[in-house]
C-alpha cells in the first residue's frame, strides 16, 4: 500500500494484477493522516497533487478515487474544474446525454437491461476526449459496473490470433455508418438524435460540422444517414509507445441497434468489405476475458484516459446514476 499525502492507495479483490506489477485500476483513499472531510479539501487535493495522480494514470491508465466526500453532481464538477482540463464538445457522439451542471452530464441514458458494449470514448470521429471521468451519484441496486480493459493488451491478442485481420483493419480502418433521428431518442443506445449529435437546430450548421469531422450526411424524410470514415482501427500511442486497439468496432457490430439502425451495416471495412462475425464475437470474448469490472459506491470518481482504456456498462437493476465528464 503506497501512500501521496493526502492519498494512499489501496488494494481490492477485483483489481486485476499487470505484468509490470501495477495494479489496474489504481485505486486511491484519503490516508490516514490527512483524511479530507469537506469537498473543498478533496478538490484542494486534486489541485496540488496532480502531477502525482498523472503520473499514476500514465502507468495504470485508470483511476479510482474512493470514499471522498464527495457527494453531489456539483461536488464532481468542481473537482473536474480542480483538474483544469480544456472542456470537449459533446459533437459526433451515439450516446443520449444530458447536461446536468456545468462540465457534468449523465452518461448514456439508455435502458437500464441494456448492455453498452466496449468502445474508446468517440473512437468513431476524429476529435475524442483524451480523458474521462465519471461520478457514482446512486449506487446502483445490482449489477451497473462500468468494466474496463487495457486497449494495447487487447491489440495484442488480437494480432497473435487473427494477423490477417489485424493487417487488413490497419491498412483500410474502419467505415462507421448510422442513422439519426431528428430528436433522442432515449430507448436505444444510440439515440442521440441529429439536432443533439451536432448541437444545432439548423441543418446547415449540422452539415458543416459533420464537414470538420469528416463525416458526411445523406438527409433522410425523417432524419439523417452519416457516414463516418475509412477512419483508423489502430492508433499508435506516442506517449505509451505501443499499439492500441482504438475503435468502436465491437460495439457498433455488436450494439448499434434500434429500429433505424442494423448493427451489421453499421461497420464494415474502410473499403466496404463486410467483418468477419466470428472474428467480432471472438474480439467479444477477449475484451470480457481481459477486463476488470469494479462495482460502484456512492462518491466514486473513475478517471480513464482514453487513450489506454476501453470501457464498457452491464445492466442493472434501478436506481443508479453515474454522471460523466468529457476532456481534451
Amino acid at each position: 500500500m503506497s501512500t501521496s499525502e493526502p492519498f494512499q492507495e489501496i488494494e481490492i479483490p477485483e483489481q486485476k494484477l499487470l505484468r509490470n506489477g501495477l495494479r489496474f485500476p489504481t485505486i486511491l483513499s484519503p490516508s490516514t493522516t490527512s483524511s479530507p472531510t469537506l469537498p473543498l479539501h478533496a478538490t484542494h487535493s486534486i489541485k496540488t497533487h496532480k502531477p502525482y495522480l498523472e503520473s499514476l494514470l500514465l502507468h495504470s491508465g485508470a483511476l479510482i478515487l474512493r470514499a471522498f466526500p464527495l457527494h453531489t453532481a456539483s461536488h464532481f464538477n468542481d473537482l473536474v474544474l480542480a483538474f483544469d482540463y480544456p472542456e470537449l464538445p459533446y459533437i459526433g457522439g451515439a450516446a443520449p446525454r444530458t447536461n446536468v451542471i456545468g462540465r457534468v452530464f449523465t452518461a448514456n441514458e439508455s435502458p437500464p437491461d441494456q448492455k453498452i458494449p466496449f468502445h474508446h470514448e468517440m473512437a468513431q470521429v476524429p476529435q475524442f476526449p483524451s480523458k474521462l471521468f465519471f461520478f457514482c451519484e446512486v449506487e446502483p441496486a445490482t449489477g451497473g459496473e462500468t468494466p474496463i480493459v487495457l486497449s494495447h493488451v487487447v491489440y495484442d491478442r488480437m494480432k497473435e490470433r487473427y494477423p490477417e485481420f489485424v493487417e487488413k483493419l490497419e491498412d483500410f480502418g474502419l467505415l462507421y455508418v448510422r442513422v439519426l433521428g431528428e430528436d433522442d431518442n432515449p430507448s436505444s443506445p444510440i439515440g442521440r438524435g441529429w439536432k443533439s449529435t451536432f448541437l444545432t437546430q439548423d441543418k446547415t450548421v449540422a452539415q458543416q460540422r459533420a464537414g470538420e469531422l469528416g463525416m458526411k450526411l445523406e438527409w433522410l424524410e425523417d432524419g439523417v444517414k452519416t457516414v463516418m470514415g475509412p477512419i483508423p482501427a489502430v492508433k499508435y500511442d506516442e506517449v505509451r509507445k505501443r499499439k492500441i486497439w482504438f475503435n468502436s468496432m465491437v460495439a457498433a457490430y455488436t450494439g448499434w441497434k434500434d429500429e433505424r439502425n442494423d448493427p451489421v451495416k453499421a461497420v464494415t471495412f474502410g473499403d466496404g468489405s463486410p467483418l468477419p462475425a466470428d472474428v467480432v464475437y471472438d474480439c467479444l470474448n477477449i475484451l470480457e476475458e481481459e477486463s476488470v469490472a469494479i462495482p460502484w459506491r456512492k462518491g466514486d470518481v473513475m478517471l480513464l484516459d482514453n487513450w489506454a482504456v476501453l470501457h464498457s456498462r452491464r445492466p442493472f437493476d434501478p436506481p443508479r446514476r453515474v454522471l460523466a465528464s468529457l476532456v481534451k
